[in-house]
């Protein structure tokens, strides 16, 4: 398998693939990486109830109470929320589980993997009143950085503002993590690191998941089983421990610098099964960090495994976000004096208009485009049905195109 197909794999295995965006500053989309399976003997079978929605469960399904997952999770150094990116009713169950666990223990942080480190400053004026909701979705660069509906984001944001609770970027550049896939870790310079140390290396288990996930996502949808020899797939490897381990130690350093408990919001592939970020914490000397995930009616019940979480909540399981927003379907890369198409996907709106590999946008609406994200920012405000007048560089000429976006 090539090697940017092997981090293709590790961006779906945490959910990121480009959309409208620079490689570098790849959006996020799902965490859609499947949990080992286990034996049927050992989980509720499947198709059954595995967890009544309202309700918590332990890793295997068995019912627990409420109060006692939370207690536990007020006395725990570390909770790692997970969450699919783009199901609004997970990113609401987070937001519910976050609020019952300050109310026994308000000595809380909140870990973000929406936010680089680079971001930081900007999370500090936006905990401390400083800043309107407007500017700290400008001044984070969030439609770059991570690129989801603000919406399902904010409320979490509004209560650690309400509460002067700390928020701490957990992430890196995407770059790193992509230079890490390319080039391997050992041939990135300490100075070029952002600071992440050395992850631990992987358990047999974990290698087998990633192994799972490489052969699921093979080239043209098929089935291909890696070659756990070849240096592409110890790379990808890396990349994945690598994001892991950033995150890890972000989690780590807080608690151990403010005592209070960091509550994580991440994509599940990080934490189930313990492979992830819980491993790399162990590593750091935390081992009791507690996982936390989401479980809906559409999951298969084998993987209640007794490994997949320490807890899982019941929800309905129906998809809750909203409609998608329109899309030009272009790839877009960052060059002097507008914005670059790198690729035009076929059969799109930008296709149908005209657009080519090359075209330089230098406007949209009347409006100067600079970066990828001023041109998204405008084609994620047209309502479906409506014409976006486009002004494109090509060769030495400008030429006026036209997006017609679809009515819904």
């Amino acid at each position: 398998m090539a090697p940017h197909r092997l981090f293709l794999a590790a961006l779906l295995l945490t959910g990121c693939m480009a959309a409208e965006a620079t490689p570098g500053a790849a959006r996020n989309v799902a965490s859609t990486a499947a949990s080992t399976a286990a034996s049927t003997a050992e989980a509720p079978a499947t198709g059954a109830a595995c967890v009544t929605p309202g309700s918590w469960a332990d890793g295997r399904g068995r019912p627990l109470a409420g109060s006692d997952v939370l207690k536990r999770a007020a006395a725990a150094p570390a909770v790692l929320l997970g969450e699919r990116h783009d199901d609004a009713e997970q990113h609401r169950w987070q937001y519910q589980t976050l609020a019952a666990i300050h109310a026994l223990n308000p000595n809380l942080a909140i870990g973000l993997e929406m936010f680089p480190r680079a971001k930081q400053p900007v999370l500090d004026r936006w905990a401390a009143g400083e800043l309107t909701e407007a500017a700290f979705l400008r001044d984070s660069d969030w439609a770059t950085v991570w690129g989801y509906d603000a919406q399902f984001y904010l409320p979490v944001l509004h209560f650690a503002r309400m509460n002067r609770l700390p928020l701490v970027a957990l992430n890196v550049d995407r770059s790193l993590v992509a230079r890490t896939g390319k080039e391997g870790w050992a041939a990135i310079p300490d100075a070029e690191r952002e600071g992440v140390g050395t992850p631990a290396a992987p358990s047999g288990a974990y290698l087998d998941h990633l192994a799972g996930v490489l052969a699921a996502h093979g080239r043209d949808g098929k089935d291909t089983s890696p070659d756990r020899d070849a240096p592409e797939f110890h790379r990808f490897v890396e990349a994945q421990s690598v994001w892991d381990r950033a995150m890890a130690e972000r989690i780590a350093a807080t608690h151990r610098a403010t005592g209070r408990t960091v509550v994580a919001l991440m994509g599940a592939g990080h934490i189930q099964e313990r492979f992830g970020v819980p491993s790399q914490l162990a590593d750091l000397g935390i081992g009791d960090a507690l996982v936390l995930l989401p479980w809906d009616g559409a999951r298969d019940c084998a993987t209640l495994n007794g490994r997949v979480a320490d807890a899982v909540f019941g929800l309905e399981g129906h998809e809750t976000a909203p409609p998608p927003k329109p899309r030009l379907g272009v790839l877009l890369e960052p060059t002097g004096g507008g914005v670059r198409i790198g690729k035009v996907q076929e059969g799109s709106v930008a296709a149908k208009a005209g657009f080519a590999t090359g075209d330089v946008v230098v406007a949209a609406a009347g409006t100067p485009v600079h970066t990828p994200a001023d041109l998204t920012a405008i084609v994620q405000r047209q309502a479906p049905g409506t014409w976006l007048p486009v002004t494109v560089k090509r060769g030495q000429k400008q030429r006026e195109l036209v997006a017609k976006f679809p009515a819904q």
